[in-house]
């Protein structure tokens, strides 16, 4: 992960909250090993499920522990960084539309697209800036029915202060790709702004929506999302204190982080850390508040990239050793399935 140098102010980084990686007892049982880069991961109606292979551009699906090709986005390009397709989210009714959307990089820009399996994708919303790093990429539909996309600045900091830019933002809207009807900066997709790299999305059971954000050089964040909110980026890296902008919840320094994909899972908040090559488990109180953090496999299976509630009652988690900054071992990549 690249970590651009630039003139910022990491305000009042001193009042940071910062948790030691504390140890915690788990189990991990791979449930498909092998695979490229798997990066967006989405379950179905029948808890099959699908997931994308970034660099390859494949859409995959996984059931009863077999893992197969099920078609791949032709227009889908890598970006020899973090770029390609990325996120993958199930409509809500795909029982009956057998809908999906999908985030990926083109030749040209980051788009989001729905298409039925085995169809070619149509866009529902293009033109967010491309770069080799920084693209976000996650896609989740809110208990809202709408459906939010985190991008990244593009590396380019001012995008994510400049509320007509696509960039640095949290995105909501509906299915084809228009704003959702109360967006709080009028007829835009904009629902949050002031982000570097988010690419973590859950809510949980109070309907409050969480992010992970990979930071710069210093601090990564867990932040409550709310409508309108501006989070800082690039004014603040971490805690701000400043009135203007919406303080993180949880700050990691970003050896120990550098957080991709966040799940809510039975009571805690899991956060998958790239660089820090651990999962996180925070405690989530009943009124939204977070705990202290522990660190769940630290150093035993390298970049972890993607947590998702599975519907065994378990948690899902990805790997992100064959991207640019892994180390693959044997199995890599793989996708575990996790009882904490």
């Amino acid at each position: 992960m690249i970590r651009r140098a630039s003139a910022l102010i990491a305000c009042a980084a001193a009042v940071a909250l910062v948790f030691p990686p504390t140890a915690s007892a788990a189990e991990a049982t791979p449930v498909a090993t092998g695979l490229d880069i798997p990066w967006g991961l989405a379950f179905l109606p029948d808890d099959s499920a699908l997931f994308t292979q970034r660099d390859t551009g494949q859409i995959m699906s996984l059931k009863d522990g077999q893992v197969a090709e099920v078609q791949r986005i032709e227009d889908s390009q890598p970006t020899d960084g973090e770029g390609g397709l990325m996120g993958i989210a199930a409509s809500p009714d795909f029982a009956s539309d057998q809908t999906v959307f999908v985030f990926y990089s083109t030749s040209e820009d980051n788009r989001i697209a729905k298409l039925r399996l085995g169809e070619a994708p149509q866009p529902i919303l293009t033109g967010i800036k491309k770069n080799r790093f920084h693209n976000g990429g996650r896609l989740a539909f809110g208990p809202d029915g709408m459906l939010y996309a985190t991008t990244g600045d593009a590396q380019d900091p001012d995008n994510a202060q400049d509320v007509n830019s696509l960039n640095g933002k949290i995105l909501r809207m509906t299915t084809d790709g228009k704003p959702a009807p109360d967006n709080p900066f009028g007829y835009s997709v904009v629902y949050s702004m002031g982000h570097r790299n988010p690419q973590g999305l859950a809510w949980d059971s109070a309907g409050r929506l969480f992010s992970a954000e990979l930071g710069q050089s210093t601090w990564d964040e867990v932040n409550r999302i709310e409508g309108g909110k501006n989070y800082g980026w690039p004014v603040c890296e971490g805690t701000c204190g400043n009135d203007e902008y919406v303080d993180p919840l949880v700050t990691w320094k970003t050896s120990e982080a550098s957080p991709s994909g966040l799940a809510i899972h039975q009571g805690n908040v899991y956060v998958a850390a790239l660089r820090g090559q651990r999962l996180w488990q925070i405690p989530l109180a009943d009124d939204g508040t977070l705990g202290e953090p522990k660190a769940l496999f630290q150093g035993e299976y390298g970049r972890l990239r993607t947590p998702v509630a599975a519907p065994d009652g378990t948690l899902w988690v990805t790997t992100s050793n064959q991207d640019n900054n892994g180390e693959p071992g044997p199995d890599d990549d793989q996708i575990l399935s996790v009882t904490p």
